[in-house]
């Protein structure tokens, strides 16, 4: 591995961080390979097996070589993720905020391409609410198709900058805050990461963020808690935010219970105290994190909920045309944008409403498809969905080369077809998208923009 050169001023201007050892602090950037690691999705289990436990994270796992995940239907099927170790702590903090609470509403503000939002949507359940958000409008396609992969239904993507969530006000139980930052944290992972590093840049980030949290602090409600992490080392991103937040917001730090063979150090804020935990590539498997958990104790109101008469007269006949494609039908909402038929769990129809009126909303729910007369024409969320009712459709099993085949859209080469209709295609029994079985041959769905491009495969 080649040693790195660390940007000018990096070193000293971290060499006050809390427990940070400099001289194996730079040995872990020059000898130690970046660890490979996933989360399985509880929701789809499957035979995938990891190597090593990710100590705070049940779904974790490490791996002891990297494969070549473009080429395992598996991944496609949103079986797992692809997720740095560290970044896994948001589960750790999770469990321990949320408990057994049931029916919460959680914000991802800052979530391409999505790791973060699987994770969350993994420690929920099904009657809590998870709104995905990105600001950069090019980001979401990514973060959409991912938790499509995830397959839950109590998911909504937005495109929205952080300041339009200050309208609502005390709708989010939790908000996570993954803030945009100098990036040091990864400059293993990604030595490039290095050329975009400087003080200013640190700079820039430390009054980005205060923004960003001063924008979406209104939405959080009283008693709510606040998640704020980065990848950066420095304390001007870090401990300082947290004094920040606490003498402009009444903010209550919250200590996450941790174990000392994990590795991770425990720090607090100079003036606040409140309490931060950090990732050194020397001292845990995985990259550089900063993350902190707070409690708010004051409150901003409540949004004003959306007028409950509907937008459209629901079509009943239709609805119960495309009612039997998913599972408990009866606890889902239905509805149509334009000629796609979507569901959402029934218990977040409101706050669906409340956000329609707000954000500009990128996904919600499950998108079903659109009715031809009485006959769907399936739509890929639903393929992917935990929610589908597969007793619906015809089931193609392929092998591993014919999976391939379908996910690069090409032709699938030794199938013996002998029924026709809508079948969705499966490997190792998990639901890959969908393909039009007729007579003579087979018309591939899986869409083109996530289709595999690469030619190698492992």
């Amino acid at each position: 591995m080649n040693n790195p050169v660390f940007p000018p001023n990096f070193l000293n201007s971290i060499a006050g961080s809390p427990a940070l050892d400099v001289e194996n602090f730079s040995k872990a950037h020059q000898t130690a390979e970046s660890p490979t690691s996933i989360r399985l999705n509880p929701f789809k289990p499957s035979i995938i097996k990891g190597d090593e436990k990710v100590a705070w994270c049940n779904e974790g796992y490490y791996l002891n070589s990297r494969p070549s995940f473009t080429f395992d239907p598996l991944f496609h099927a949103g079986c797992y993720y692809v997720q740095e170790a560290s970044s896994m702590f948001i589960s750790h903090i999770l469990h321990y905020i949320n408990k057994d609470s049931d029916g919460i509403k959680v914000l991802d503000l800052c979530a391409a391409p999505g790791g973060k939002s699987t994770l969350i949507s993994s420690a929920l359940k099904e009657n809590s609410l998870l709104v995905a958000n990105e600001i950069i409008k090019t980001r979401v396609p990514v973060l959409a198709d991912n938790l499509t992969r995830w397959g839950t239904a109590n998911t909504i993507v937005s495109n929205n900058d952080p300041k339009d969530f200050g309208k609502l006000k005390g709708f989010f139980d939790i908000i996570l805050v993954d803030a945009p930052c100098s990036g040091s944290g990864m400059f293993r992972k990604d030595p490039d990461a290095m050329n975009e590093w400087s003080e200013a840049n640190v700079n820039l980030c430390h009054q980005r963020q205060e923004r960003i949290l001063a924008d979406v602090y209104p939405a959080l409600k009283e008693d709510g808690y606040l998640i704020y992490s980065t990848c950066s080392y420095s304390t001007e991103e870090n401990e300082d935010i947290l004094d920040w937040l606490c003498n402009e917001f009444d903010l209550e730090s919250i200590r996450i219970p941790i174990e000392s063979d994990w590795g991770i150090v425990e720090s607090q804020s100079t003036r606040s105290k409140a309490w931060g935990y950090r990732f050194y590539p020397d001292k845990v498997k995985g990259e550089g994190l900063f993350a902190a958990c707070l409690s708010k104790k004051d409150n901003d109101g409540e949004v004003v909920p959306a007028k409950s008469k509907e937008q459209q007269k629901p079509n009943f006949k239709e609805i119960d045309l495309v009612k039997p494609y998913i599972n408990n039908a009866d606890d889902f909402f239905f509805f149509k944008v334009n000629d796609d038929w979507l569901a959402i769990d029934r218990q977040h129809k409101e706050s669906l409403a409340i956000l329609q009126r707000y954000l500009y909303i990128k996904k919600s729910g499950i998108r079903i498809g659109k009715l031809m007369g009485k006959d769907l024409v399936p739509d890929h969320e639903l393929a992917l969905s935990v929610n589908i009712n597969k007793d619906q459709f015809l089931q193609t099993e392929l092998t591993k080369d014919q999976a391939i085949q379908y996910l690069r859209r090409d032709n699938i080469t030794g199938l013996d077809i002998n029924e026709k209709g809508w079948s969705l295609m499966c490997y190792e029994g998990q639901s890959l998208g969908w393909a039009k079985l007729l007579p003579n041959r087979i018309n591939n769905y899986y869409p083109k923009e996530i289709r595999i491009f690469s030619q190698g495969q492992n």
